[in-house]
């Protein structure tokens, strides 16, 4: 039996891992060597520990280093893209929930359409196809991992013993 190939990637998925890779090193790179700059932007007070917010610039950088090695193929690499995807739509929710607690100064929210929100649709796009990569790849699989005939013979033969 033979199967339809799986769904070739568009090009625009790669290309926009590889904005969103670029775009978080060059991110986490200014907040691990300038933490203030974006305190200062919104208007903020500094915090007391620098060292923090610089280890959420490394976290983000680290990020960007895994979108490059996703935009070869995304949607072999989906995993990356879904932690990616998570973390876009979760950090969101804790400004929201820290903005509502009076935790956090609404200029703090200064990053969220480029961080998170732009990201959003294009991202669910390139797991909504890995999602149909995988699919179409399913029945191949099985049947390479079928028995065949003379197989499924031999098991009923052993099974009627």
């Amino acid at each position: 039996m033979t199967h339809s190939p799986p769904p070739a990637t568009p090009a625009w998925m790669g290309r926009c891992l590889t904005a969103a890779g670029i775009y978080n090193l060059a991110w986490g790179t200014l907040t691990v060597l300038a933490p203030m700059w974006l305190f200062d932007l919104a208007g903020m007070e500094p915090p007391n520990h620098p060292f923090i917010w610089q280890c959420v610039g490394m976290i983000v950088g680290v990020y960007g280093v895994g979108y490059l090695a996703a935009s070869t193929d995304p949607a072999r690499h989906w995993p990356i893209v879904l932690v990616g995807f998570l973390g876009k739509i979760f950090g969101p929710i804790g400004y929201l929930d820290g903005l509502v607690r009076g935790e956090v100064p609404a200029g703090f929210g200064i990053t969220l359409p480029t961080n998170d929100l732009i990201w959003w649709v294009p991202f669910a796009l390139i797991l909504l196809h890995a999602r149909r990569v995988a699919l179409a790849a399913a029945p191949a699989a099985r049947e390479a991992h079928a028995p065949g005939r003379a197989e499924q013979a031999g098991l009923s033969e052993a099974v009627a013993r």
